[in-house]
């Protein structure tokens, strides 16, 4: 920042606003997205949809094809949301950039409240509000921020330890963010990476509580999804060891979420064995997950596993049985 009476990242009110809305397999829901981000209050933006190798490609463009003239279309082989992402920021025009997923809907006044809060907080470079669950989820109908709180300042520690949960679909100043960019190599929580190299960059996150957008939750494999997210939640943990001495705070953080991750992927794995019909296996991702747990539940669930194996394997069936069938109804 200089010291002039303007920051050098300060902006007027009608700066443009490049919307990114990297897109896979999205035919069924871009419709509606885009309707959201063409009925904005704000109107001077530029739209950036890009194609990642989709499979619905046909279909998809068919779609699109009465907004051709309106959108700036990218189309590349697949290379994730991460690689959607970077090729949007290098397509962008304007001087903020949004993120926009293409199942998810903006409010009207998305656009308007997010360029006013940045506007009005010249040390941010980058902000997130509030959403809505809707779909299929056991959020549907709940805000994010009830679930996924925000707590005093987003700084490295705060993002770390997840006292203050980022909500994808932000605003940003883009110089800053094409700075830091998206780690192509990760497939999954891309977007708590981004978040770690941004702060530990120096750069400045802001929040507030309104909900601007709608947010789609589709079904899908709950322990093939948990896994891989805890996979790489461990990923992004450990290669962010390298952005703070090893006698930080941060490091120390990143230490303790990284054990704690690694106990939460030894109990779905140890889930998994059982419902899969292995007992042994249950039992050793279980022991492995309560040497960092301690706890006198998983204790005595093991001992059980190691008295009868077959009835806890069955309850646990009958349990995700009916779980589904819950979701389902």
């Amino acid at each position: 920042m200089n010291h002039d009476n303007k920051p050098a990242h300060a902006h007027d009110p009608e700066d443009l606003v490049s919307i990114i809305i990297p897109s896979y397999n999205a035919a069924p829901f871009i419709k509606e997205t885009l309707e959201s981000v063409f009925a904005q209050t704000y109107t001077n933006y530029q739209v950036i949809v890009v194609n990642d190798g989709s499979p619905d490609t046909p279909v998809f463009e068919a779609i699109l094809s009465p907004w051709m003239d309106r959108i700036t279309y990218v189309k590349q082989e697949n290379r994730g949301l991460s690689g959607a992402r970077n090729a949007g920021l290098r397509a962008a025009k304007g001087n903020l950039v949004a993120l926009l997923d293409a199942d998810d809907i903006w409010m009207p006044d998305y656009l308007e409240a997010q360029t006013a809060y940045l506007r009005e907080h010249p040390e941010c470079d980058l902000v997130y509000c509030n959403c809505m669950f809707f779909g299929d989820s056991i959020h549907s109908g709940t805000d994010f921020m009830a679930s996924f709180p925000s707590n005093g300042e987003a700084t490295p520690a705060a993002i770390i330890s997840r006292r203050v949960h980022i909500f994808v679909s932000v605003m940003a100043r883009t110089n800053a963010l094409k700075s830091i960019g998206f780690d192509e190599s990760l497939r999954s929580c891309e977007d708590f990476d981004c978040w770690i190299r941004f702060t530990a960059a120096g750069y400045k996150i802001g929040y507030h509580r309104k909900i601007l957008i709608r947010y789609r939750k589709h079904a899908a494999s709950l322990s093939a999804s948990s896994t891989r997210m805890a996979e790489s939640n461990i990923q992004v943990l450990t290669k962010s060891l390298s952005l703070w001495p090893a006698d930080s705070e941060e490091n120390r953080l990143l230490l303790e979420a990284r054990a704690r991750k690694v106990a939460e992927l030894e109990t779905i794995r140890g889930k998994l064995a059982l419902e899969s019909g292995n007992p042994q296996a249950a039992i050793d991702h279980l022991l492995a997950a309560n040497a960092f747990h301690k706890s006198y539940k998983k204790a005595a669930i093991i001992f059980l596993l190691k008295l009868a194996p077959a009835p806890i394997a069955l309850v646990v069936k009958l349990r995700r049985s009916l779980f589904r069938a819950y979701r389902e109804h």
